[in-house]
């Protein structure tokens, strides 16, 4: 049954081919609207807010960034095919994207701010199809030297004029800061307050800092909608330090970051060819040996539903419910195929096998401060 619903569903929106990657692709067939509009269907409320995003969401960290991604350089090139992977998310029908203040920025030493590169590429799809409805998540910034409530929005009025902007329906507090994190909580809710923004979040909430900040709003009659974490297959820490659980009991939606191990459950690395850059000297020859008992057995999962490792890990998350995965596209044919993740549902046996596969393999978190 799963099967069929997979080809019933299945376009070129969700499959991933030979064909599709040639620049003159045709999108504008039946099956290809029909796959859109249903994940546009499937969209899914943001906690206990009026924020409904779609079930599975894309990741702007790599947009402009040099620190981390696209081998310490950002070029014309990688400015076309991240703008390629916008306008495919969206043609696919997943309109929900994350960014944050400190991509691409001076923080990180970055060529050009994700929020810019995210606002030009929203303005220029509207320029085409002015109907369009994008929902925006970012990010303030806890850096030490900011104190208060104030700082929160005036870091949100910045990160809205780089978007080019009124409002954006998600911002979150990247990381807990060192000192005056419930000023930044009382920020937040007079962002909403404000009308500048739809809904709040955190990221990088332990279970006890998520339980303050959720009281502290419910004060004020604002629900916390969400809490950003590493979260993946092989990297569940979520679930066994309290947060999932915390999450699922507050009514808080838990957005997965990093939800494909930052490319390592692809599959496309192996202990011959490990991730290069910073990634390499996480993901190492050794540990990708141990990891390969897993990936065998994604990729099997997967054949059954002609679908990729890459879909398979991700739908693994969705199906953990109350989970929305951002994984991060630097181009179109990587945007297209997130979207296969969608539309399907793997077994519970399967989910079970994966899960105790993975229990196999110890954790990696990946870059010590990969939000930063």
């Amino acid at each position: 049954m799963a099967m069929a619903m997979a080809m019933n569903v299945s376009s070129a929106c969700f499959c991933v081919s030979s064909n599709r990657r040639s620049v003159n692709r045709v999108r504008a067939v039946a099956s290809e609207d029909f796959a859109a509009s249903k994940i546009k269907e499937d969209k899914v409320q943001l906690g206990g807010s009026d924020l409904e995003v779609t079930r599975l969401g894309i990741g702007a960290w790599s947009w402009g960034d040099t620190s981390y991604w696209n081998n310490f350089e950002w070029d014309d090139m990688k400015m076309k095919a991240a703008k390629a992977a916008f306008d495919t998310s969206v043609d696919c029908g997943i309109t929900f994207f994350d960014t944050a203040e400190v991509y691409g920025s001076r923080f990180s030493f970055g060529a050009i701010n994700s929020e810019t590169l995210l606002g030009r590429f929203i303005k220029d799809r509207k320029v085409k199809d002015p109907e369009v409805e994008v929902a925006v998540a970012t990010k303030y910034a806890a850096l030490p030297w900011r104190l208060g409530r104030q700082s929160v929005l005036t870091a949100l009025k910045e990160s809205l004029n780089r978007l080019g902007l009124s409002s954006v329906e998600l911002y979150q507090l990247h990381w807990p800061g060192i000192w005056g994190n419930e000023g930044y909580i009382d920020g937040l809710g007079d962002a909403v307050e404000q009308g500048l923004v739809k809904a709040v979040g955190v990221s990088n909430y332990s279970e006890s800092r998520l339980r303050a900040a959720y009281e502290k709003l419910k004060k004020r009659g604002i629900p916390l909608a969400s809490n950003q974490v590493n979260y993946s297959l092989i990297y569940r820490a979520p679930e066994e330090n309290g947060v999932k659980a915390a999450c699922d009991e507050l009514g808080v939606t838990l957005i997965a970051y990093s939800p494909i191990a930052q490319g390592v459950l692809t599959g496309k690395y192996t202990p011959e060819n490990p991730p290069t850059g910073p990634r390499g000297q996480i993901y190492t020859p050794e540990f990708l040996t141990k990891l390969q008992p897993l990936l065998n057995s994604i990729k099997e999962i997967g054949q059954n539903y002609s679908k990729t490792p890459t879909q398979v890990v991700l739908n693994w998350l969705v199906a953990q419910e109350n989970v929305v995965p951002i994984p991060g596209a630097k181009n179109a044919e990587q945007a297209e195929e997130f979207a296969g993740a969608l539309g399907w549902r793997l077994t519970s046996d399967e989910i079970n096998e994966l899960r105790s596969l993975a229990l196999e393999i110890k954790p990696v978190i990946g870059f010590p401060v990969e939000k930063l």
